[in-house]
């Protein structure tokens, strides 16, 4: 890359950073950076970025698979509404409640299960904290540890499929999607097992911290457990029918997204003015995740006419790393950027100049998609700018942040943990897709 292409690089991602922290539309800056980044750099100039910009945009306007976005996300809004966060937490509690740390189990559970249909990080923390907390404080659970179990739980909403981290890597790098959700569900139990066991080793170190909640009888426990079915009939409606082969992604968001509004029907909360509520939240989020992706296409080209990955590849080869080494410095860079940057936008920005030097390496796109979400995850408990502990800051204004990230350093430990073994043992990851 030569020195004016990287000049100009630089100022791009410098423009870029500033831009995104006066809150401007992501997919706005995005767009921009590219589009003028394109003219600077092309030959053509602006004629030129007028053609590649409005390419990107069409190609993935018409691409089939980008339907799969708005059937799982309006699939998510439907659960929501059916108030099932509530009683997975009441579930979870019945059965294992009654133990040390037994709320902040119940919590974890809880946050795994809605994750799974729900996809989304910020309203399973956000759900879970109007849910979940309100036990634990009344159990005298650590407000700091209580706020740091939802916030460390709600990460699992990007990675346990159907989830919209994984659909729009899918699309960004030309994945199979379906692959990428089974991929995730290996990685995802390792999620919450890691999570339990770093409760049961609070309780061990600090047992006020976490203390026991009631015993529910056993009549309630199975009374509790038949009115969670909903999950496990979406769950094997959505994965299921992708795992055998019965139908396409997009099917089965359509599969999943009639399901969740049959069920909202069955628990009566579906009516007129809540079916246009869900219909109108689905449209704005299928709109924002549309323009992001717009924007990082844009951004993409720029990238790769500005021949940043080259670069990299290039600098990696000097520097005579192991492969295990080079995968090493790039988390290096994510632990960096998620301290500044939230999970999606890390993901746009980082598909177009890692993706080329794992793909080169010989890596499995499949393996490092879940990695990199994995890595996102991380983010968003991350400090100074971790999303999930904002989310909770502003639902529990009388807890202080820094109680907030003390609570979660147990969390963040078994993160490290996880992504340590996903990365040393990928068949955590590609076994399952490896049967499809």
């Amino acid at each position: 890359m030569s020195d004016p292409t990287l000049v100009l690089f630089v100022a791009g991602t410098a423009l870029l950073t500033i831009v995104i922290c006066t809150r401007i539309p992501l997919g706005l800056v995005l767009a921009a950076v590219g589009f003028f980044g394109i003219a600077a750099l092309h030959p053509r100039g602006f004629t030129a970025a007028i053609v590649i910009a409005g390419q990107q945009i069409l190609n993935l306007a018409l691409d089939f698979q980008f339907s799969v976005v708005p059937l799982f996300v309006l699939m998510g809004v439907f659960v929501a509404r059916a108030g099932l966060a509530e009683d997975l937490y009441e579930t979870a509690n019945a059965w294992i409640g009654h133990f040390k740390g037994g709320l902040a189990m119940a919590t974890i559970a809880a946050c795994g299960g809605f994750a799974a249909i729900s996809g989304s990080s910020a309203a399973s923390a956000a759900t879970m904290a109007r849910v979940a907390v309100p036990s634990m404080n009344r159990f005298r659970y650590e407000k700091g540890f209580s706020a740091g179990t939802v916030a460390a739980g709600g990460t699992m909403g990007i990675l346990i499929p159907p989830s919209g981290a994984l659909i729009v890597y899918g699309l960004l790098t030309e994945q199979d999607i379906g692959k990428l959700f089974i991929a995730g569900i290996g990685p995802g139990v390792l999620t919450v097992g890691l999570y339990l066991l770093a409760i049961k080793l609070v309780t061990l170190v600090a047992p006020a911290a976490a203390p026991c909640g009631e015993r529910a009888e056993w009549r309630v426990r199975w009374r509790l457990l038949g009115g969670v079915w909903g999950v496990f009939v979406l769950f094997l409606l959505v994965l299921g029918g992708i795992y055998f082969g019965l139908v396409t992604t997009t099917e089965a968001g359509g599969l999943g997204a009639a399901g969740a509004f049959l069920f909202t029907l069955l628990r009566r909360r579906m009516t007129v003015s809540v079916l246009m509520d869900c219909l109108s939240e689905s449209a704005r989020i299928t709109a924002m995740i549309f323009v992001v992706a717009f924007g990082a296409l844009i951004l993409n080209q720029f990238v790769n006419i500005s021949g940043l990955p080259r670069s990299i590849a290039t600098a990696i080869e000097t520097w005579q790393l192991t492969n295990l080494e080079v995968i090493l410095v790039i988390m290096g860079f994510f632990v960096v950027l998620g301290m500044f940057i939230d999970g999606f936008a890390m993901i746009f920005l980082t598909v177009p100049v890692f993706v080329p030097i794992v793909d080169a390496l010989g890596f499995d796109l499949v393996w490092w998609g879940i990695v990199t979400v994995i890595a996102v995850e991380i983010s968003l408990i991350t400090p100074p700018i971790g999303l999930n502990v904002f989310v909770l800051k502003s639902m529990l204004p009388d807890v202080a942040l820094g109680a907030i990230y003390r609570g979660i350093v147990p969390y963040f430990g078994a993160d490290l943990i996880r992504i340590a073994v996903v990365i040393l043992f990928p068949p955590v990851a590609l076994y399952l897709p490896g049967l499809i």
